[in-house]
């Protein structure tokens, strides 16, 4: 059978190949898509859409029992764990037919199968009526991540799950430990905390949620423990006993081990990339730690051969993978896109409270030899979060004290991931103090505050 050649062949259809897909068509390319399971990937199907619909669930049954504090009544409130899921799946699913009809309406070329390489600008397409050979000078990988499994806390989808298993739980825990307080954990930890499950987190590192700036930890931190989560800091879970129906962890804290039982454990302890079984190696692409080794263009180092998103390292988000996806198709077509500031980033986490940041920490800021002023504003002071009712909360921004750069900013509480956006606007178009202070910031809206941090570093604030 003769090879079909294509201007640009694209495997993987999560939100870095797909995007990058559109991309290239939009530019008059002839694409063609490789997707072995899901259009969409693990973000529409298993991560960040599902999870943010399970977390939605659990923040309005969180509200019910506010009800008497907005005026409100509600009895017998309660849920039902399988129409929660149900409904997870159902926005999964809509939005997963969604790309399937973008991939025509632009007309994408998709096959459904399993990719390889086997020489170079050729791929192999193993589908269900048999192989298709595909070409291109220009091949982009986007394969993605899967769950890291440690040895010893490997899932077993009954007692031991993983972010897969979590989203359609099979039963509502009663005793759960999270495995891992980075972004999955904790949103896992919030969701089922929230229904009533005696929640543990065992993390690694000096804190949770460790990426984030120091201050914003510790507050969530007092957060969760107000809501009931147990946290351990500085611990290891070092093996698991599995018996029927309960798992005893063996958990390693300041050289001492303790048991502790449960009936539930989730293991969110990173990602390994998706490099295996496409004949990368025998190509020459060079792989660190489960990643392909990229430049700042996502290029391999082989010739007409891209990797983005997960696959090629940190951060592990989806719209950085959306983005260079964006800007590899521009150079596929001949462009000269700008590559990408991870330091431009937002990182978003949607437990309760949201968690949202982007740029430097403080402590990080300081590592890296900038002398800085630091603001910072409670949501107690603002007047929309008290009409919401979510007063609870704080914005921090990191300024060089020197230029007035904005370094970072960062942000704990209700509905931060819709705010981080403004500085994320505020870093790319290099903007200093000055023009944030001299910005109007509607009233009333939680926004404010973040007019606030900023007059707060330099000793301007006007509401507290």
């Amino acid at each position: 059978m003769a090879a079909k050649s294509f201007d640009m062949i694209v495997i993987g259809a999560g939100p870095g190949g797909y995007v990058a897909a559109i991309r290239g068509a939009q530019l008059g390319l002839n694409v063609a898509i490789v997707e072995r399971e899901h259009m969409g990937g693990i973000c529409l199907n298993w991560g960040c859409i599902p999870t943010k619909a399970l977390l939605r669930s659990a923040e309005v049954f969180h509200l019910m029992h506010r009800a008497k504090e907005f005026g409100l009544k509600a009895d017998g409130i309660g849920y039902d764990l399988d129409a929660v899921v149900q409904r997870s799946r159902g926005v999964a699913k809509q939005l997963s037919g969604g790309i399937g009809h973008l991939m025509k309406k632009n007309k994408i070329t998709t096959f459904m199968g399993e990719a390889t390489l086997p020489k170079k600008g050729t791929v192999s397409v193993k589908t269900d009526k048999g192989t298709e050979e595909l070409t291109s000078k220009a091949i982009v990988l986007a394969t993605g991540a899967r769950a890291r499994e440690l040895p010893g806390l490997e899932a077993d989808g009954d007692l031991v799950w993983t972010y897969k298993h979590a989203l359609m739980p099979k039963r509502m825990p009663k005793k759960l430990l999270v495995i891992g307080s980075g972004a999955i954990g904790i949103e896992f930890a919030s969701f089922f905390n929230t229904l009533g499950a005696d929640t543990t987190v065992v993390e690694v590192m000096d804190r949770v949620l460790p990426v984030e700036d120091a201050e914003i930890s510790a507050f969530a931190k007092k957060s969760f423990v107000k809501q009931g989560m147990k946290i351990m800091e500085k611990s290891t879970v070092k093996k698991l006993d599995r018996a029927k129906g309960k798992v005893t962890a063996h958990i390693e804290a300041g050289g001492k081990t303790e048991t502790m039982e449960f009936d539930t454990v989730i293991s969110a302890v990173g990602i390994v990339g998706n490099v295996e079984n496409l004949g990368l190696e025998a190509l020459g692409v060079k792989i660190d730690r489960t990643h392909v080794v990229t430049d700042e263009y996502c290029r391999t180092g082989v010739d007409g051969l891209y990797a983005i998103g997960d696959i090629a390292g940190a951060p592990w988000l989806a719209h950085k993978a959306s983005h260079e996806g964006v800007m590899v198709a521009e150079l596929i077509a001949g462009k000269h896109p700008h590559p990408i500031k991870p330091n431009s980033i937002a990182g978003c986490t949607y437990c309760h409270p949201q968690v949202a940041s982007v740029g430097l920490t403080e402590a990080k800021a300081k590592e890296a030899g900038h002398e800085v002023k630091v603001g910072r504003f409670p949501f107690i002071g603002n007047g929309k979060a008290i009409a919401l009712g979510e007063a609870e909360g704080m914005i921090k921004t990191v300024f060089d004290a020197k230029t007035g750069e904005l370094l970072g900013a960062h942000m704990v509480g209700a509905e931060v991931t819709e705010l981080i956006q403004g500085y994320v606007v505020g870093r790319s178009l290099e903007t200093t103090e000055g023009e944030l202070m001299e910005t109007v910031f509607p009233h009333p809206t939680l926004s404010e505050m973040m007019h606030e941090a900023v007059l707060d570093a330099y000793g301007r604030a006007l509401h507290i």
